[in-house]
């Protein structure tokens, strides 16, 4: 090791230039990551493949201006310097950590090489040599050596975007070839025409920010160095927090929920020591070129410019998840002063109908694009195809944002296609919400196991041997979706003891034993996290090799599981023992919802396995089938009791099934119908969720991964109270347990449709379940307040979420040290845990978004081609939950959707009622209070209240012409119900009626017990012959009988 000095100019905070000196040390060794190295590097597991024609190294402009081209799996072998790598650093941390994640990915030919800490690449800066010119040196340099330490087994070319150092370093060293960005793209790839079109892009914009002239008019004011921003938030002058922009008012509103409104400093506003500062309302051109997303520092403004949020219904949306402070009363509101974090990502964007005011230049245009998400603004590009793009969706990424501007700057990706097209919008669902799931490369395909239809994979017999045998010995069965092929989950009971004891088991199928930790399929699971669910498709975590066969625990084949067995006693269902392990299954049925709650309910049912056996046999089968469906049912009913004690709360969500035809068209919208068997299967699941959280938390206290739920911030329960009050029922939301009981006992007798509504409502106040680390948490912190349960986790879908797949290991390592052995791996620390829990909380949050706007995508395509005027599928009832300044929020029961309906337009006109119910539009006023809504027009005053019944009409609103999704507009046309809806059905028993049920019948045997414990104590002859003390019936007939034998003859 060589000590050598490394000088530094740089700038101190107010704006001195300074010089420092700074030791630095280079050593011969130093790892090259190349699989063609011949002096031993110390290389590790990622190199370099030897087969390519040539390792690529992009000069530090390069690596700043076009990295997201070298993201690109399709070049190979490339090779980052430390020196472009530091350049990057200083454009952005994201965009480093994007190469470093890049670096670390095995599915990327790529590696870094710390030239500037090898002594034969290192090149000391010269005095006077601008920094372009000695980062270009620095490189070439390195670039000199990797052909030299390869023995000149692999050319190396250099590629960089300045002409000077191609006319310079081209002809220096045989070997080495300097050329430009364009002539490498063109000459070794010219067949990935993405990175072509990637290239011209961001080079047309990079020209585009260099012809800007700097004497423009300011927009917004400039953003505060990193020092005084963090100092200020320090002190308590400045808070921090991430900006979300209200899509129903992006023009307008955003948020900034704040990380460290505790250390507000006094000096802000002496009166806001008794104001919650949690939450900042920043408006308008104060969010100074802020984008939604990014982590901002604000700066609070005086208590006289403080507004509020407005509550008016926005054309096109529905119901915002917000608590109902009304635009009366002020909010804290601030101003961005500075931007710690830029989280920009991909746009989808749409190029609008010229409108002759975009500029031109003689080989582009700069348009202003209209992206898909309205929270985002209007983004300006440089493009020759402005007028073969309009009302296509293209990809685009943010540059800049100038002071000069009111708009950032950007460059486009790639096309995707015309708006409007199927294909086209569930892309743009996907890159919306950042989920990239190309399909799996020929290298993690080749870890799987074979398995066809004519060679089926088959369970391996020293491994069987590893493993407890269930196959002979329980009756498997799964309970699923109807045409569902990834069944991860299946269950089985059973009598033991002579029916003292019951047997329950809970087995998954044994993912990780395919899928091995560092794999490149791991590492593809663990970048997805999860199944993506979309209405007419799915994206697989795992290939489908493992997610639809040799996973999937199907029915009738031989199966690899991860098994917890539980020992209940029989009469009292306490967990006597629990068992963990490795098994082999065979399931014996693989039932649908509806199959199960047939069978369940002693309904005639066709179950397909029993279908060729003889009728005695079949009969035989289907009592035991139907004696474990109703045993299972039997003790999901005390889990969920016992949970229910604990303060569980009854949930509802809004959940609807598209129905596709043949040619995969939508042929209806079906909402899902709540069976007991869903209660069922999700509560054993539950169990065992619970159970392996114990065990893994216990044995990794500070590494394990949990999951936890925290309660919702009380403001948002607004809603639900006012309308809960509405119908005469009070509504406590002092804990989970408070507020299960208040919408237990919140039930109509003549509407079943409010209890059903409440819960809906009180799903919608909750926070979203996160999955975290033990050591990041105190153990108070780990609380499930939906569940009510201390500790829980996810273990039963490691085909469809990562992080059972990542339980499931630590559940073995548990295991392993229970028997006294190591695990093969140690354990992740808690940092890993939690950057892990971080990623998949980000993914599941991801899958959740899509899967709801997938949803609301189909729903608009099913009324696309119907006319709302005579179609009798376009009207429907509605009940209305939720009163707003110009309108109602209403639930549509038949199609499962909840859609604002207006009342007032901006024109001045209102919804009038006529005496038969029918409404029209009339000039007149509105007037909202909490619980009803009333217009006033030349009829006369119309009342509408919260949980009428009214019809409406829906009708398809296409918004290609704004360039955002489509979406449905509801229309009231009566106060009244639809004729055609007929008598409302009687209320049906809710859920929790019949686990309300199941607990009072628990408590009345425990009271039962209690005073049979209070009785005097029998003797021997009593406790045998079971009889009372004297005087009873038996010694009473027996004196009888004596006296009637004296007096006999």
């Amino acid at each position: 090791m060589i000590k050598t000095e490394r000088i530094l100019r740089l700038r101190s905070s107010r704006g001195r230039r300074v010089r420092v000196v700074r030791e630095h040390y280079v050593r011969d060794r130093v790892p090259c990551y190349s699989s063609l190295c011949q002096a031993d590097c110390d290389n590790g597991a990622k190199v370099l493949p030897g087969d390519l024609t040539h390792y690529v190294v992009p000069d530090a402009g390069v690596v700043v201006d076009y990295h997201e081209i070298l993201e690109f799996r399709e070049l190979h072998g490339i090779v980052f310097t430390q020196t472009a790598c530091q350049a990057l650093k200083s454009k952005g941390r994201r965009f480093y950590n994007r190469i470093r994640e890049l670096v670390k990915d095995p599915r990327h030919s790529c590696v870094l090489f710390a030239n500037e800490f090898q002594e034969y690449s290192y090149c000391p800066r010269e005095k006077g040599e601008s920094q372009e010119k000695w980062q270009t040196r620095c490189v070439y340099s390195a670039a000199v050596w990797y052909y030299n330490h390869l023995a000149g087994m692999m050319n190396i070319v250099m590629i960089t975007e300045d002409q000077e150092a191609v006319a310079e370093y081209s002809s220096l060293h045989s070997g080495v070839y300097v050329i430009s960005v364009q002539d490498y793209l063109k000459n070794f790839w010219p067949e990935v025409e993405e990175v072509h079109e990637l290239y011209a892009s961001i080079s047309r914009s990079l020209r585009e920010k260099e012809g800007e002239g700097s004497k423009k008019k300011k927009e917004f004011s400039e953003h505060l160095p990193t020092e005084i921003l963090e100092a200020g938030i320090k002190s308590g002058r400045y808070l921090q927090g991430t900006l979300k922009v209200n899509k129903h008012r992006p023009q307008k509103e955003a948020f900034v929920t704040s990380e460290g409104s505790n250390n507000i400093n006094n000096n802000i506003n002496n009166n806001n020591n008794n104001t919650d500062l949690g939450r900042v309302l920043i408006r308008d051109k104060n969010r100074n070129r802020a984008i939604h997303g990014d982590v901002v520092v604000v700066e609070l403004l005086p208590k006289s410019e403080w507004r509020g949020k407005g509550t008016s219904l926005t054309e096109g949306h529905g119901d915002e998840k917000e608590g109902q402070d009304g635009h009366s009363k002020p909010m804290p509101t601030g101003r961005v002063v500075g931007i710690m974090q830029k989280n920009w990502r991909d746009y989808v964007v749409t190029f609008p109908i010229r409108d002759g005011t975009q500029s031109q230049t003689r080989n582009s245009q700069r348009i202003l694009v209209v992206p898909w998400d309205r929270r985002i603004p209007k983004i300006r590009i440089s493009t020759q195809q402005a007028d073969a793009l309009q009302e296509h969706r293209v990809v685009v990424r943010i540059d800049s944002w100038e002071t000069t501007s009111l708009y950032p700057n950007g460059h486009s990706v790639r096309v995707l296609g015309r708006a409007g097209e199927l294909e086209t919008e569930v892309q743009t669902l996907l890159i919306e919400n950042c989920i990239h799931v190309p399909p799996f490369s020929e290298a993690q395909l080749r870890e799987m196991p074979v398995s066809s239809p004519d060679k089926p994979w088959r369970v391996d017999p020293s491994e069987v041997a590893k493993r407890r045998d269930l196959r002979g010995t329980h009756l498997v069965f799964s309970i699923d979706p109807k045409g569902c092929e990834d069944v991860d989950d299946t269950m089985s009971v059973r009598s033991l003891d002579g029916g003292k004891v019951l047997e329950l088991g809970v087995h998954i199928a044994d993912v990780t034993h395919f899928v091995k930790e560092g794999s490149l399929t791991d590492l593809e699971a663990r970048s997805r996290a999860t199944t993506y669910y979309l209405t007419d498709r799915r994206y697989d975590m795992l290939p489908p090799v493992l997610s639809a066969d040799v996973c999937s625990l199907l029915q009738g084949v031989d199966r690899y599981a991860m098994s917890v067995l539980w020992k209940l006693d029989a009469e009292t269902l306490d967990v006597k023992d629990v068992w963990y392990g490795r098994t082999v299954i065979k399931s014996s049925y693989q039932l649908h919802y509806e199959l199960a709650q047939q069978l369940l309910n002693g309904e005639e049912a066709d179950v397909p396995e029993l279908k060729e056996l003889g009728a005695q046999e079949k009969e035989a089968k289907l009592k035991e089938l139907r004696q474990a469906l109703k045993t299972l049912t039997h003790v999901a009913r005390h889990l969920r009791a016992k949970r229910g004690r604990g303060g569980a709360l009854e949930l509802e969500g809004v959940e609807v099934r598209a129905q596709l035809d043949e040619t995969r068209n939508i042929a209806a919208l079906v909402p899902s119908q709540p069976l007991e068997v869903h209660e069922t299967v999700a509560e054993c699941m539950i169990f065992a969720n619970q159970q392996v959280a114990v065990k893994i938390q216990e044995s990794f206290p500070h590494q394990a991964l949990l999951r936890r739920h925290t309660a919702p911030r009380r403001d948002l329960f607004f809603d639900l109270v006012v309308s809960a009050t509405s119908r005469g029922f009070s509504i406590s939301t002092r804990s989970n347990k408070d507020l299960a009981e208040s919408l237990d006992r919140a039930v109509d007798p003549e509407d079943p449709l409010v209890n059903r509504i409440l819960r809906i409502m009180a799903t919608h106040t909750m926070s979203q379940a996160l999955y975290f680390s033990t050591g990041s948490q105190p153990l108070d912190q780990f609380y499930h307040y939906g569940l009510a349960l201390d500790r829980y986790t996810h273990f039963t879908s490691p085909i469809r979420r990562y992080a059972d797949i990542v339980v499931h290991r630590l559940l073995m390592a548990a295991i392993s040290m229970d028997g006294g052995v190591a695990p093969l791996r140690p354990p992740a620390t808690n940092k890993d845990v939690q950057e892990l829990a971080q990623h998949i909380n980000g993914r599941n949050l991801a899958a959740k978004v899509v899967q709801r706007q997938s949803t609301n995508l189909f729903q608009c395509l099913y009324f696309r081609d119907r006319d709302p005027e005579t179609d009798p599928r376009c009207v429907t009832e509605a009940v209305i939950y939720s009163i707003r300044d110009n309108g109602v929020l209403v639930f549509v029961p038949e199609y499962g959707m909840k859609e604002p309906v207006f009342l007032a337009h901006r024109d001045g006109r209102v919804v009038a009622v006529g005496a038969d119910g029918r409404c029209h539009w009339l000039k007149g006023s509105v007037r909202h209070h909490l619980d009803h809504i009333t217009t006033t027009s030349s009829s006369g005053t119309s009342c509408f209240r919260i949980f009428d019944h009214i019809t409406v009409r829906i009708s398809f609103s296409s918004s290609t012409s704004s360039c955002h999704a489509d979406y449905l507009k509801l229309e009231v046309i009566s106060n009244r119900p639809p004729h055609s809806s007929g008598p409302r059905p009687p209320p049906s028993r809710l859920r929790s009626q019949l686990v309300k049920e199941v607990q009072q019948a628990e408590e009345a045997q425990a009271q039962e017990k209690e005073e049979a414990s209070r009785l005097p104590e029998l003797s021997k002859e009593e406790r045998e012959f079971r009889q009372s003390k004297m005087p009873n019936l038996y010694s009473l007939l027996e004196e009888v009988k004596e006296l009637a034998l004296k007096e006999a003859p």
